[in-house]
């Protein structure tokens, strides 16, 4: 089972914390709406105060109601360290999809990126939804071509149709399991089935 998503920040989120983060350690207190908006040329105290609020909801900060300078930190942010991961394109859960290749990246939190070579893809579809993994979230891979049986992964079928399920060796075939009863297996020839990575974390973008 995977564990919970993680709330995925969006890069003006990112910005946004590391700009609060920095100037508490520079002034020893929390910066005000007007600050943050200015910093990044936002003339609108109501869209700052949508990007604090979002971070709030992710438990990054906390903040205390019609007070100026009232932004705290919490544990979660600083603890956290992102690191820039390749958005690789999407992939099915549900029926294969042509697997897309992308030039752009997501922060992803240090202690979710894997051992070796690490990818993010979109996910498509609700096949995983009893493995929490739903249509929207971010599934962050580690690059291997050797899996337990019953792993999650992505996979490659003939080489252009990539697909997520739980993997099985069935003699000379393989079963792509999903997690949704309503969604049939696929079972095909092992031939014509290449794993692309074993996934080892979800990203959820709430916002």
């Amino acid at each position: 089972m995977i564990e919970k998503p993680a709330p995925i920040l969006t890069k003006r989120q990112k910005e946004i914390l590391d700009f609060i983060t920095r100037f508490v350690d520079e002034q020893g207190y929390s910066p005000s709406l007007v600050e943050i908006g200015g910093n990044f040329g936002l003339s609108s105290v109501a869209t700052v105060h949508k990007h604090v609020e979002n971070l709030q909801e992710k438990g990054f900060v906390t903040r205390k109601w019609n007070a100026n300078r009232s932004l705290n930190l919490t544990e979660k942010a600083l603890s956290v360290r992102a690191i820039r991961v390749p958005l690789a394109g999407r992939v099915a859960a549900g029926r294969p999809i042509e697997a897309v290749e992308q030039h752009d990246f997501i922060a992803v939190p240090e202690d979710m990126v894997g051992k070796g070579r690490t990818f993010v893809l979109e996910v498509r579809g609700d096949s995983m939804i009893d493995e929490q993994i739903r249509d929207g979230d971010f599934v962050i891979v580690e690059d291997r071509s050797r899996v337990r049986e019953g792993e999650l992964v992505v996979a490659l079928i003939d080489g252009e149709e990539a697909t997520l399920k739980k993997f099985y060796r069935e003699g000379a075939r393989i079963r792509l399991q999903p997690a949704n009863p309503e969604v049939k297996p696929i079972v095909v020839e092992a031939s014509r089935v290449r794993v692309q990575g074993a996934v080892i974390g979800v990203l959820r973008k709430y916002r």
